[in-house]
């Protein structure tokens, strides 16, 4: 079992004068403890879930950027861009120049967006969700030829490019790790079975169910079930002292258990950088063998 952090929030005690040296210590600490990856939201506003809509809020790919420039180990990714956020040629270009600076370490999660208030109020594109799915097909698509090294045309019903170049050449091969996040059964998880190389799921009752479903299209379309990572959001609040450490190895285990591999998610009190030690101290060799 694996770790990735998410960091949703950047609303910390010092403000944003000290934002940028709060997250270099947040990542620098992170992989120094055993976390495999790091990952941001692809929002322009923050979620209501999270936070007031108010709160501080930094664009995705230049904040993976500056991680980039601050790790050397951590896969960094974002979970996940909304499709309708970027053209695909340019999302493309974004994850390829991540890939090439970062040394071969980005992926590219992404997702059919959801957040209608944020889009209508900055004037991004947010058609409705049947569109929606569809263009997260042919962005995946566009993707794909374009780390092909394909320089051919593309003409879907929504996204016409009329060369694909691509130059360089993202490092990884053979291309940036695809995540689609979601769990839904019909679309979400059929595109994981026909593009992806990990899916991102919920933390719900029935994540036994959404990994059959994800068997069964797999069967559908000739595709390996077991060369598809299975990751999971996770919440890692570890307590005063470490006192939830115990309850946290113990969820681990059952989720190594269904056949999750990676548990990725947020930790509690992240900024001052105590819990993020507490894990790697205890959790991470803990989880090493599972």
């Amino acid at each position: 079992m694996k770790l990735g952090l998410h960091i949703p929030n950047f609303t910390f005690p010092s403000g944003p004068s000290r934002l940028a040296e709060d997250l270099a210590r947040i990542a620098q600490t992170a992989e120094a403890a055993g976390f495999d990856r790091l990952s941001v939201m692809d929002h322009v506003w923050q979620i209501s879930f999270i936070g007031p809509t108010e709160d501080e809020m930094l664009e995705a790919y230049t904040t993976l950027g500056f991680l980039a420039a601050r790790t050397s180990r951590v896969k960094l990714l974002t979970l996940v861009t909304g499709v309708v956020y970027r053209s695909p040629g340019l999302l493309a270009k974004q994850v390829t120049s991540l890939d090439v600076l970062s040394g071969g370490r980005a992926m590219l999660g992404i997702g059919a967006a959801w957040n209608e208030e944020e889009a209508t109020g900055l004037g991004l594109d947010f058609p409705p969700t049947a569109e929606r799915f569809e263009r997260l097909e042919e962005t995946l698509q566009i993707c794909l030829q374009m780390w092909s090294g394909n320089e051919g045309a593309y003409d879907g019903d929504h996204y016409h490019l009329g060369r694909t170049l691509n130059s360089p050449q993202a490092l990884t091969p053979p291309h940036p790790p695809i995540l689609i996040g979601g769990s839904g059964e019909r679309k979400t998880l059929l595109l994981v079975a026909k593009y992806a190389q990990a899916c991102n799921l919920f933390p719900d009752p029935d994540l036994g169910h959404k990994l059959d479903v994800l068997r069964r299209h797999c069967d559908e379309v000739g595709r390996d079930y077991d060369e598809i990572e299975k990751t999971v959001l996770f919440t890692y609040d570890v307590g005063e002292n470490g006192r939830n450490v115990g309850s946290i190895i113990e969820q681990l285990g059952h989720l190594a258990d269904l056949g999750f591999s990676v548990a990725h998610g947020s930790v509690a009190d992240v900024s001052s950088i105590t819990p993020l030690e507490i894990i790697g101290d205890r959790i991470v060799p803990a989880i090493a063998e599972l």
